[in-house]
């Protein structure tokens, strides 16, 4: 099984890998003694340019003797009537071959290289008779669609008598017409006789609008008996010769149809043959186009034919095209018909871009447009296919701006970018609406062959960026107007511009988007604002807040700002003013010395209390009574109580020593009047004693070393120390009582601490 597959592969790829890229006519008629000249295209790279070019026979088991080539060779039987002549600008070679004879007739080849290599094309040469020269019968030739007029003699015998012609068949000749008003159906509207008199010792046998079936032998008649005049006559229908068409895979390609000005009224079409050797029609004047060129083929008429561009090539758009006239825009029984052979590179350079690109209703599109790199300089334009009888493609905007006569439907919404350069221009279309649904093209002055077609596609869903809608600001106001972008947007570039009919000029932002410390993304944080200070009526217009991804453009989104009036915004959003206040200001807390900012929200979110919904950035405060203020009080009364203890414990100790010492000269001391002589204004509000609003810390106190054995200092953690001058000596008594009422008034200041710290958390 393996090894049978394999042999497929080996069977299938040479046929595509050895698929020439050489082009050129496949038939070729000429008469004998004329001359033919045969065109051959073949991609224009560099080493095909220099690469040998030649011409030769096809014979017997493939063998194909070179007849003449472009290092100078020529062979015996070409000398002095044929050449070759290399044109590496427009990648052709052409082959002139003079003073046909019938031998000349069989089959070439034209190449590059040498003939075993593959890189060629087949061309069939045939060589019918002079019509001039001695023939048996006499020779007429005519091209496909045109008209021919054969003469038949007769004697002066046979004047009055019936006039025939018929068609030889094998052993039949099968009546054509006569003069007793006989006509084949086969030649119905198509052919007929003339007589001019009696005079006249011929008549004429007339075939309009020729078919190759009417080829052949003809046998012209007088009379109709034994003494009838006779005569032979060898009609040859040629086809035409196909004019050559060369396109590269995903280029564009123009077919010029000079059909004569005696069709000017005529209406036109263009066919495609295909296998079963029928013309479908592509594109006629009468409405018509194939489903398979839908968008991207354009019907121009002219006074003595037509044009038809074609865009976005595909391989099975190679085939024989005929462009004609008749009047219900067919090809049967066409006037006139010119045939076009259309062959497509498959190995092109030109580059692979979007054929679709889909938008949301209120969204935006980016269009790349290919073109020429070697003509930057060319004016570049984009333009909207139309499906009405006539086609057509007008202009929507370009490269000095926007088209003025489609400022009415695309004012504010359109703008052509040069960028990203290098052979890419980039078209942005945003405010999508249902009818904005087609198909456009990108155009250039320069090279045609760039040309190319993208359908846009109106699909359901959600514009990503969001922005105000209905903006008004007063004049000399400040507006402030924020654009939100969702997180797949975070590494992209934002930017704010100002829409004008030459494009929209890029304006300086505030970019208030997550920082890179944070590892997730907060869809409500992915804001660019816009800040327009004492606005005046210049700042009017329509702005447009968009991402970019290096030199491209992903996604716009437009804000019409108005100055003056205030103007009534629609339902979902309220308008941005400045006197309004529209634009949510964000907020701002503090924790520890950094700042956290919450953003701007739009006008629906401004009903949620700032105190009520974390969501919105705001921190809840909290109720002492609830379980939450509870479990903080406890928190802070348990920091306070264990250190208040120890001071208890170390207070005890210290008087029971100084009362042992001096016990006979210790009198009783009132408590209370040292703490109604001693003023509280003395010391320092209980905040400065480790209170602090921010999260509802407990207070972090530390005691100093004791200074002249009788003296400590209860400080905040950031308090500065500065150094006591030193105090007279006291007695035991001073001591002891001074001790004792510095632990009380310590005691009393922690315990106003402890009752203010739970409205302070």
């Amino acid at each position: 099984m393996t090894l049978f597959f394999f042999t497929c592969l080996l069977a299938v790829f040479p046929v595509v890998s050895m698929k020439s890229p050489i082009f050129g006519p496949q038939d070729i008629n000429s008469v004998e003694g004329s001359s033919a000249s045969i065109k051959c295209y073949y991609p224009a790279t560099s080493v095909n340019r220099h690469t040998r070019k030649y011409w030769c026979r096809q014979g017997a088991k493939g063998r194909c003797t070179t007849l003449i080539s472009s290092e100078g060779y020529v062979s015996k039987d070409y000398e002095g009537r044929a050449n070759l002549t290399n044109f590496p600008e427009s990648g052709t070679f052409v082959v002139n071959i003079g003073h046909l004879t019938r031998n000349d007739s069989g089959y070439y080849k034209c190449g590059l290289g040498i003939s075993s290599r593959g890189l060629s094309f087949d061309v069939s040469l045939e060589v019918i008779p002079d019509p001039g020269l001695p023939q048996d019968a006499e020779v007429y030739t005519a091209d496909l669609g045109r008209t021919v007029t054969i003469d038949c003699p007769f004697n002066s015998g046979n004047s009055q008598k019936k006039k025939s012609v018929c068609k030889q068949t094998g052993q039949d000749c099968i009546p054509v017409i006569d003069s007793s008003g006989y006509v084949n159906p086969s030649y119905s509207n198509r052919a007929r006789l003339s007589i001019q008199g009696t005079n006249q010792l011929k008549f004429s046998f007339i075939i309009n609008k020729l078919q190759l079936s009417d080829g052949g032998t003809y046998v012209c008649q007088a009379g109709d008996d034994s003494s009838a005049d006779k005569s032979n006559v060898d009609l040859y229908v040629l086809k035409p010769e196909p004019e050559l068409v060369y396109g590269d895979l995903r280029s564009s390609v123009t077919f010029d149809c000079a059909l004569g000005s005696e069709v000017a009224n005529v209406a036109k079409f263009l066919c495609r043959v295909d296998s079963e050797e029928t013309c479908d029609v592509v594109i006629n004047t009468l409405g018509h186009r194939s489903q398979a060129f839908e968008g991207r083929i354009l019907f121009e008429d002219k006074n003595d034919g037509f044009r038809v561009h074609i865009t976005n090539l595909r391989k099975e758009d190679a085939g024989l095209y005929l462009c004609g006239a008749n009047s219900d825009g067919q090809p049967q029984e066409a006037l006139s018909i010119q045939a076009l052979q259309l062959f497509v590179n498959e190995e092109t350079l030109f580059p692979r871009s979007p054929s679709v690109v889909k938008g949301v209703v209120g969204g935006s599109v980016v269009v790349l447009c290919p073109y020429n790199p070697k003509e930057k300089n060319s004016l570049k334009y984009w333009c909207r296919w139309e499906e009405t009888q006539n086609g057509g493609c007008p202009l929507l905007v370009e490269s000095a701006g926007l088209v003025t006569k489609q400022y009415e439907q695309y004012g504010g919404r359109l703008a052509l970018y040069e960028e990203p350069g290098n052979g890419t221009y980039t078209v942005i279309l945003n405010q999508l609406t249902a009818q904005d649904a087609g198909f456009y093209w990108c155009l250039t002055n320069g090279d045609t062959r760039w040309r190319s077609t993208v359908e846009l596609k109106i699909v359901e869903g959600e514009p990503n960026l969001k922005v105000p809608k209905n903006v008004t600001v007063q004049l000399g106001g400040t507006l402030k107007l924020p654009c939100y972008s969702p997180c797949k947007y975070y590494s992209y570039k934002k930017f704010w511009c100002k829409w004008t009919n030459e494009g929209c000029r890029a304006l300086p932002s505030q970019d208030e988007g997550s920082s890179q410390a944070f590892v997730n993304c907060d869809q409500k944080n992915q804001v660019i604002n816009l800040t327009l200070n004492q606005a005046t009526k210049e700042d009017e217009g329509w702005y447009w807040c968009g991402v970019k991804e290096g030199l491209q453009y992903r996604e716009t989104v437009a804000v019409y700002v108005a100055v003056g009036e205030r103007v009534t915004g629609s339902e979902d959003v309220s308008p941005v003013s400045a006197a309004s206040a529209d634009v949510i200001q964000p907020r701002v807390r503090t924790i520890e010395g950094s700042v956290i900012q919450n953003p701007g929200i739009f006008a629906e979110d401004r009903a949620v209390k700032d105190t009520g919904d974390p969501a919105g950035g705001s921190r809840p405060s909290i109720d002492p009574d609830s379980s939450v203020g509870q479990g903080g009080s406890s928190t802070v009364l348990l920091a306070t109580l264990v250190p208040l203890a120890l001071v208890l414990a170390l207070g005890a100790l210290v008087v029971g020593v100084l009362r042992a010492r001096h016990r006979k000269n210790i009198d009783r001391i009132s408590v209370r009047s040292y703490r109604t002589d001693i003023s509280m204004s003395d010391f320092e509000n209980s905040r400065e004693f480790g209170a602090n609003d921010n999260m509802g810390a407990a207070p972090v106190t530390q005691e100093t070393s004791l200074r002249g054995k009788d003296e400590f200092v209860a400080t905040t953690k950031n308090t500065t120390e500065t150094e006591e001058p030193k105090k007279a000596k006291r007695s035991s008594k001073e001591e002891a009582d001074m001790a004792y009422t510095a632990f009380l008034l310590q005691a009393n200041n922690m315990a106003a601490n402890v009752q203010d710290s739970p409205s302070k958390a």
